[in-house]
């Protein structure tokens, strides 16, 4: 994938659609907006479904009585087959379980939340850092546990379960006909939060290619408008994190650093609300380099550690 500038997508107020209300994007498919429009999921919760007489559904959204009655009142008595959720973030699966019940339909992802964590991730994890930020669903258990590449037929069509783990280990983004309904790995409003030890950048790095090399017409995210150029917005993101590797290295060119002190110097005008978020997606970076080799943290790989290039120390 070329590291040149490609399109970020951007939304107006005038895209948002009405919270609540059923909207038909193409024949079988409906969006329905979540009321939890937050400065972390942008409009809010895409909640979909697909299909006819059996209906799928993906990413039931948040814990919120209002958004499950517009669900059901959607469904205008369709039976529910699935409930696909793509990872297990509050603001996607906190709805799943109620319902499940309210449906009698099974709930499907690749696991909970702690499946497909990487070897480097676990290993923080047990050295005492436990989770990577808020916002995880920690008593979220599918019924259903799906593959990379598993197919659900039914008479919605097929869908196909993609394992695309970095955002969080456990994420899934799923194709039907023309379409991948991406998550929170590839958004329409801003570049995905990868928070350590939840998030991992090398694996969603990798999964950005993954995707990149699937045909399609286009990307339905779960927060923000569609994605009419799948293409150039994985472009995007990938050149957005090779530019903010390219001025991590730079810093360090000057010195050792923690991750607070990257921070500060790479993020201009940043809100302080925003500012540990920040630190996340360093820190997120740090990992990444200190696995390739570029970067060595002192004493260990850890948050409060100081970081200097490789180059910079002596090997014995």
């Amino acid at each position: 994938m070329a590291k040149r500038k490609a399109k970020k997508v951007t939304t107006t107020s005038d895209d948002i659609p009405l919270v609540g209300k059923a909207i038909d994007l193409a024949p079988d498919l409906q969006r329905i907006l979540a009321p939890n429009a937050s400065p972390m999921t942008g409009w809010g919760t895409n909640t979909y479904i697909i299909g006819d007489r059996e209906v799928v559904i993906i990413d039931p959204g948040p814990d919120d009585t209002a958004h499950l009655a517009a669900i059901l009142s959607a469904l205008k008595g369709r039976h529910v087959s699935r409930i696909l959720v793509t990872h297990s973030h509050i603001d996607h699966s906190g709805l799943a379980s109620t319902l499940s019940g309210a449906t009698s339909a099974p709930i499907a992802a690749f696991g909970d939340s702690r499946a497909g964590r990487s070897e480097v991730m676990s290993d923080l994890i047990a050295r005492g850092l436990a989770t990577g930020g808020e916002g995880v669903d920690h008593a979220f258990t599918p019924d259903q546990t799906l593959a990379d590449g598993q197919i659900i037929d039914g008479s919605w069509g097929r869908v196909t379960a993609i394992h695309t783990p970095g955002h969080m280990a456990n994420h899934m983004c799923f194709h039907w006909n023309e379409i991948i309904f991406t998550g929170d790995h590839v958004m329409g409003w801003a570049s995905s939060v990868i928070s350590p030890p939840d998030g991992d950048l090398t694996q969603f790095m990798l999964s950005c290619k993954k995707l990149a090399v699937i045909p399609c017409a286009g990307f339905l995210p779960a927060h923000g408008a569609p994605i009419e150029t799948p293409a150039e917005r994985l472009e995007w993101l990938l050149a957005h994190r090779y530019a903010r590797e390219s001025q991590i290295l730079s810093r360090l060119e000057e010195g050792a650093a923690t991750i607070s002190e990257l921070t500060d110097s790479l993020y201009c005008d940043l809100s302080p609300g925003l500012r540990a978020v920040a630190q996340r997606n360093v820190f997120a970076h740090a990992i990444d380099l200190t696995v390739r080799g570029e970067i060595v943290p002192k004493p260990d790989l850890r948050f409060d550690a100081k970081y200097q290039l490789f180059k910079a120390q002596d090997v014995e």
